[in-house]
């Protein structure tokens, strides 16, 4: 059978890496204890490396002067013995020389010895001969030999490694000096070799001594500053979710007050800002309810007088052509100005409505496309006197969506007429579009458009761009604050977007229904030529241009 690889390994470390890189982000406790192991580390490790070298080094000079200290006693005491000798023969030679190995074994406190006859010295047959430990087979170097003949009267020293019992190599010292033989013999080269490894032993017991120490610091430290940094963290956990709780509506929410430190002074400060704002908050919100009531309250106390003046002025009205000249005018002008201010008093309900919280949809399947339509053929007359083009373009957004008709009818005519009024008699295009989790509808003029800044105020209550110009469609200055609530209603969104001398496009896009998670316009905001000062020809099917109100069309 073929093995098999096995993945899961590189994807586990992955994801360990990963959510190791989460709590780093995310969480001031992890980062701290990481940081403060880190530096702990770091600085063990430093003064552990200067402990152990400072240590090793003293411990093999205070060995170096001990191995010369002996091998100069048993190099004196060996020349004393041969000096002493009167052997003139070859075998008193070899039992002198037995002698004074011995005596340097026994003072040396080694038997790790190598003798050889200097390489200058006068051709003798009674000369003894060499002998060599096999610890210092191959060990001693020419470099140590040359200096010894070099200077006969000295005593050198050599770092070497000899070997022990077990096949490996401990650390060592060879010494090496000059031993004069009688009898016309010669010179002799010495060589005593020392075993350090039980300097070596001792010096990695504490190693290991030291590495257990520093393993159980690190523990320690990590554990005192995991108790610290909790001790610190907790309070501002707590802090944070107070916070929170504070910030999603739960005003009467606080932060348990201990001690007398900083943090207890944290807490009173975050207490006392949490009572203010409480106090502030519920103070507007009596006023926004006494705002919202008056407006309620007024509106519906407007509607009996304003009802009487409009029967009268429908009289009025009707009778108009038998009034002189001024007077009929002022008639009209009555009649219109009381339309205005029914359609004033109506939305200022519908506001009141939103502001109270108690609009209701009644949603049925609608087709956005056919609503479109109907809204343009409403519009047409009024886009006719301004001089402006309507033109409905629908690639999509066909099917049937549930909203609510009435709402979203009265979001179109209210874009259809501050495009109008703001569109210089330059064509206005209607888009509808739709994808899997959104239907929208934009319409955009080519007229005057807006800042940036007048473009995010655009939907406030009763705001124009230019304070000096006249509404002369006879808007009530709500309408885009309306069609925003109407928008919000149905979970969607109306945006904006604008260019001054380029025109605006605004948006409206509701999810398809009503548990999309994520919404994605099927149209953009943004046009794809913004700088044009018309719409491109008409070429295609789902466009339609509505030049007269009996030849409206509509893509099927």
């Amino acid at each position: 059978m073929t093995p098999v690889a096995d993945d899961s390994r590189p994807d586990s470390w992955r994801e360990f890496a990963r959510r190791v890189a989460a709590a780093w982000q995310r969480s001031l406790q992890v980062r701290t204890v990481f940081i403060t192991l880190g530096l702990s580390s770091l600085a063990i490790l430093v003064i552990g490396l200067y402990i152990s070298f400072s240590v090793a080094s003293n411990l093999f000079q205070d060995q170096r002067a001990r191995v010369l200290e002996d091998s100069n006693n048993a190099t004196t005491a060996a020349q004393l013995i041969l000096d002493s000798s009167d052997a003139a023969d070859r075998g008193s030679l070899q039992l002198l020389m037995k002698g004074t190995l011995d005596t340097v074994t026994s003072i040396a406190g080694t038997n790790v010895i190598a003798l050889f006859r200097a390489p200058d010295a006068p051709t003798n047959s009674l000369a003894p001969p060499d002998r060599l430990s096999p610890d210092l087979a191959g060990v001693i170097t020419p470099e140590l030999r040359a200096q010894v003949q070099e200077h006969p009267d000295g005593q050198y020293w050599q770092s070497v490694a000899l070997e022990n019992s077990t096949g490996g190599t401990d650390p060592g010292i060879v010494v090496g000096s000059m031993l004069q033989v009688p009898a016309n013999v010669g010179a002799y080269e010495l060589y005593i070799g020392y075993n350090l490894a039980e300097a070596q032993q001792t010096l990695a017991f504490m190693q290991v001594t030291g590495t257990v120490g520093a393993i159980a610091l690190l523990a320690l430290l990590s554990a005192i500053t995991l108790v610290v940094v909790r001790g610190v963290i907790e309070p501002i956990r707590t802090t944070a979710s107070t916070s929170r709780r504070l910030a999603a509506g739960d005003l009467g929410v606080r932060i348990p007050v201990r001690g007398e430190d900083e943090l207890a002074s944290l807490a009173e400060s975050f207490n006392g800002m949490a009572d203010s704002l409480q106090a502030r908050i519920r103070e507007l919100a009596e006023l926004s309810v006494m705002q919202q009531r008056f407006v309620s309250d007024v509106s519906h106390e407007l509607r009996t007088p304003l009802t009487t003046i409009r029967l009268a002025g429908d009289v009025l009205y009707g009778q108009r052509e038998s009034f002189e000249g001024p007077t009929s005018r002022t008639v009209e002008l009555l009649h219109t100005q009381t339309e205005r201010f029914e359609r004033l008093l109506a939305d200022l309900l519908e506001i009141s409505r939103y502001d109270a919280g108690s609009v209701t949809l009644v949603t049925e399947p609608t087709n956005l496309v056919h609503l479109a339509g109907d809204a343009i053929e409403s519009m047409y007359e009024l886009a006719r006197e301004r001089g402006s083009e309507l033109r409905l373009e629908a690639p999509g957004g066909h099917l049937d969506a549930d909203v609510d008709p009435r709402r979203i009818r009265r979001i179109v005519r209210n874009l259809l007429g501050n495009a109008i009024e703001h569109g210089e008699g330059r064509p206005i295009v209607v888009a509808v579009d739709s994808n899997e989790t959104a239907i929208a509808l934009s319409v955009r003029d080519y007229g005057l458009g807006m800042s940036p800044d007048d473009a995010e105020r655009v939907f406030d209550r009763f705001w124009r761009a230019d304070p000096s110009r006249m509404r002369t469609i006879g808007g009530t200055g709500l309408g885009l604050a309306i069609s925003l609530e109407d928008a919000v209603a149905h979970g969607g969104e109306l945006d904006v977007w604008s260019r001054p001398g380029h025109g605006s496009v605004f948006r409206l896009t509701i999810p398809r229904t009503p548990d999309v998670a994520a919404v994605v316009s099927p149209l953009p905001l943004e046009p794809v030529d913004p700088e044009a000062s018309a719409p491109p020809p008409t070429a295609s099917m789902s466009a339609v241009v509505f030049d007269d109100p009996r030849e409206e069309g509509r893509d099927a």
